[in-house]
């Protein structure tokens, strides 16, 4: 996935200020350590340190870490893989948004998180839960495989159920102490264009070998077909489902 970091500060802002109520579910206390793992343009991290934490922000796209960088100079942010990461520092706390989804490899990422924290330590992440944005994906499956692109698919993203990832916690060495399913249709920015520039920035890998003109042919009947159900009140809205959790290392 490349992404324009500079399009998603400026036409996708719901993804870290709807994350500013799962940073008040981490309760950052002055001087916790804390992990903000999949940072992205580090407005979350600067939120987290504002509460006096001592926090470092991870991510495994350069362009955002770089963004970040210029957007909030006194912090620590690193480029590194979720999968892989190897840091000398033990947390207090692991802070995920909007993130776990691009992660098929669920197992290994909560082995990380789990030896980075300190004895006790707590993850609070939210992420893409089972049928997120079932009806946009749907939709473009359908119309790629139409076209004659059979290998569309969308296996680069992992969408679990509350059960499928409570267990892979419990698994791996935590206790779980939340884990909440729930709908959250998101107004997105352009209320003309909304949906184009959605799947733009966070689904172009459905359009890995497609042609441009097959592209804009496949874009267009998506927003036909859903303009009946996810245009509302004059606004684009994608169908969000999510996935909420706190867990602490036993």
């Amino acid at each position: 996935m490349q992404w324009n970091a500079d399009s998603y500060v400026q036409k996708h802002a719901f993804v870290f200020q709807y994350g500013t109520g799962l940073v008040d579910l981490l309760a950052p206390k002055p001087n916790e350590s804390i992990l903000d793992l999949g940072c992205g343009s580090g407005e979350l991290t600067q939120e987290i340190a504002s509460h006096g934490a001592t926090v470092m922000g991870l991510d495994a796209s350069a362009a955002m870490i770089a963004k970040a960088q210029q957007q909030f100079p006194a912090l620590d942010f690193r480029i590194a893989d979720a999968t892989d990461f190897e840091l000398p520092e033990r947390f207090d706390a692991v802070f995920s948004n909007a993130v776990l989804h691009w992660v098929p490899e669920a197992s290994a990422v909560i082995q990380q998180i789990h030896r980075h924290l300190k004895p006790s330590g707590r993850l609070v992440a939210e992420f893409g839960g089972q049928d997120n944005v079932g009806q946009i994906v749907t939709a473009l499956l359908r119309h790629l495989h139409e076209s004659g692109y059979k290998q569309a698919q969308a296996n680069w993203w992992y969408f679990p159920s509350v059960g499928e990832y409570a267990s892979l916690l419990e698994k791996y060495g935590f206790r779980v102490r939340l884990a909440q399913h729930y709908d959250r249709n998101t107004i997105l920015a352009d209320p003309e264009h909304g949906l184009t520039d959605w799947i733009e920035q966070f689904g172009d890998n459905f359009f890995t070998g497609v042609s441009a003109t097959d592209k804009a042919t496949v874009l267009a009947a998506v927003n036909g077909e859903l303009r009946p159900v996810l245009f509302q009140d004059g606004q684009w809205v994608a169908d969000y489902k999510r996935l909420r959790v706190v867990a602490e290392k036993r």
